[in-house]
């Protein structure tokens, strides 16, 4: 895989008695290898504000992390049948985040990387939703190198 990658992140909550609400983002960034995980690097912008935020994607071999900093900040782990916790700063209040892993399932090889995740998602100790997330991170050398 190369330094530049293509990332599309697609995720999806299932609120209790409402419709799924997607998710996507489509962006370019960073990436290596080191010690036997996968690190993407990029930035997010977020409308009206200035500063920006600064996320890196570590992937093992049966976990995913998922950590931001700047305008809002949290370490997220994802291990099967693992829960994580975790403060969640932002502009408008901290939260507390827990996160119960209930399937994890990652995908390698020349050109990109699979990771797909089921989990359950608590704010301030209340379940709030069941959602999945997937990511695809895809080399600048692949054939089918785009933006969509």
């Amino acid at each position: 895989m190369t330094n530049q990658v293509l990332l599309t992140v697609a995720g999806l909550q299932f609120l209790d008695g409402e419709e799924e609400v997607p998710v996507e983002l489509v962006t370019t960034g960073s990436y290596y290898y080191r010690n036997n995980k996968h690190y993407i690097l990029y930035d997010e912008v977020v409308e009206g504000y200035s500063e920006h935020i600064q996320t890196t994607v570590k992937i093992a071999e049966d976990k995913l992390e998922i950590i931001k900093k700047g305008l809002s900040r949290i370490h997220m782990v994802f291990e099967k049948n693992s829960k994580s916790l975790s403060a969640y700063n932002t502009p408008f209040g901290d939260l507390s985040v827990g996160i119960l892993t209930h399937q994890i399932e990652i995908q390698e090889s020349e050109w990109d990387i699979h990771v797909r995740v089921n989990y359950s998602l608590d704010i301030n100790e209340k379940y709030l939703a069941a959602c999945s997330i997937q990511l695809h991170v895809k080399s600048k050398e692949a054939k089918d190198f785009r933006l969509r």
